[in-house]
């Protein structure tokens, strides 16, 4: 694609940085708008990148308003924002992030993860296997690998790993070769109105796999296959389907051994450098994904390699990131947002320290969501002893009269407090704490280490794993 300067509007985004960071590579000149600043805005910047965050005109760069912008655009970017107007009113070549995506993906063997939860561990570590296992292999990710330290992967042949995001359809610009689908559950109702609607983009995302090609997907994910084209297989963490786990191990530190069994064999004596089971069954979605590639492009697999990488797999940031991890307290950090993210998390901690008391803070994000899915958010958390409530984190949205936090705590079955974000290291400094996990898709990591240090202080031992 011949483009010499390229502006963002929303750079900041995960996807959007990695957009970013790609052109930037190709020696475009790069610039965009954001709300605020973040680390990510503040790593482009120092990577190059000219970031503005006032919502004015005059803000866009002189050398940006030249006609030969290319100009990608989020959807989270209200339609009326002065900067869009400007472009749009202009008459420049403008692009969403997924059209421009599937332009970039041409000519690739594109291997997509969807999902409306567990994609973004699932394609980084399909990203880390092509890298390590397979010496090849590029990725545009919609999470920080901890690996490559980084949200693009940049590397030889013709694999790319993408994180296929069902947000707005945006899934419906690729056409993978290769592809897995995670779960369908109800979400993003503000945008598909029905669980049924969003069931069906899954379905027309599955439509898009190219003849020849092949879907993994979730044992009891129902979605409708109609593509005859392609070959169609199951997997799960542990029930028989044609890619699962088996002999599975729980180590001391929470992390888990296995053997996976595929149709093509059984892969023994496997290690996943991460913890939690719902890792493990990420990791199996990952592999299976992994061996088709090879079989779809006639190569054949290293299995040692494959078990190595599985181990030396370090995860996603904000993805169950340890900050703290002494006998005496734990404290993680995870992005899960949507009631069955925060049931597996839930779940999977409890496995992982058992007999233990659990404390949830979560911070729900978007009020639509909040409405739509409040009673089994509050079954989730309730999963857990305690339960901490951040106010709702709005995003792009505007408030809903009577939709706020207090709507999922009424519906707690378990002590359940309502604090602010700023309030919340104190709070927990008052409380009686073992292990605590913050939970939540907005900005609530940005009082991660305020946190820690209150749990690494109460533990009275020094910071432990952060990994």
């Amino acid at each position: 694609m011949a483009v010499r300067r390229i502006y963002f509007l929303g750079i900041g985004g995960i996807g959007m940085s990695a957009l970013a960071r790609f052109f930037m590579h190709e020696g475009c000149q790069v610039a965009g708008y954001d709300r605020t600043a973040t680390p990510l805005t503040e790593r482009l910047e120092a990577e190059g990148a000219l970031v503005n965050f006032e919502d004015s005109v005059e803000a866009i760069p002189e050398q940006f308003r030249d006609k030969s912008t290319v100009v990608v655009y989020t959807p989270a970017v209200p339609t009326d924002h002065p900067q869009m107007c400007y472009f749009r009113d202009g008459g420049y070549r403008m692009l969403k992030r997924s059209q421009m995506l599937g332009e970039l993906s041409v000519g690739k063997f594109v291997m997509a993860v969807a999902g409306t939860h567990g994609k973004t561990t699932t394609s980084t570590l399909v990203s880390w296997l092509n890298s390590a296992a397979a010496g090849e292999g590029s990725a545009f990710l919609g999470g920080v690998s901890k690996n490559f330290d980084s949200n693009l992967v940049l590397g030889a042949g013709r694999r790319l790993a993408v994180e296929a995001d069902e947000f707005d359809r945006s899934f419906l610009q690729l056409t993978p070769d290769v592809a897995v689908v995670t779960s369908a559950d109800a979400d993003h109702l503000d945008i598909y109105g029905t669980h049924e609607a969003v069931k069906e983009a899954f379905s027309q995302f599955i439509d898009r796999i190219s003849a020849g090609g092949a879907l993994v997907i979730k044992r009891g994910v129902d979605v409708a296959i109609r593509n005859s084209e392609i070959s169609v297989y199951s997997y799960s963490y542990d029930t028989p389907a044609d890619f699962y786990a088996t002999k599975i191990e729980l180590l001391s530190t929470g992390h888990y051994t296995f053997d996976i069994v595929t149709p093509f064999g059984t892969i023994e004596g496997c290690t996943l450098g991460i913890p939690g089971w719902v890792n493990v069954e990420n990791a199996v979605a990952a592999v299976a994904l992994f061996l088709l590639a090879a079989r779809a492009e006639g190569k054949s697999v290293d299995y040692d390699a494959l078990k190595v990488a599985l181990a030396n797999f370090t995860g996603v940031k904000r993805r169950f990131e340890f900050y703290v991890n002494t006998p005496k307290a734990v404290y993680m950090d995870d992005y899960a947002h949507h009631p069955r993210e925060l049931s597996a998390a839930i779940t999977s901690v409890k496995r992982m320290f058992p007999g233990r008391k659990f404390t949830a803070v979560f911070q729900p994000h978007l009020y639509t969501r909040t409405r739509d899915l409040y009673t089994e958010f509050a079954q989730a958390l309730s999963l857990a002893d305690d339960v901490v409530l951040l106010p709702i984190y709005p995003a792009r949205e505007l408030p809903i009269e009577g939709i706020c936090s207090q709507i999922i705590a009424d519906r707690v079955t378990v002590p359940c407090t309502i604090v602010e974000r700023e309030a919340l290291a104190e709070h927990l400094a008052g409380s009686v704490t073992d292990i605590v996990v913050t939970f939540g898709a907005g900005n609530i990591d940005a009082y991660c280490s305020a946190v820690a240090e209150v749990v690494r202080a109460k533990s009275g031992e020094e910071l432990g794993d952060r990994s």
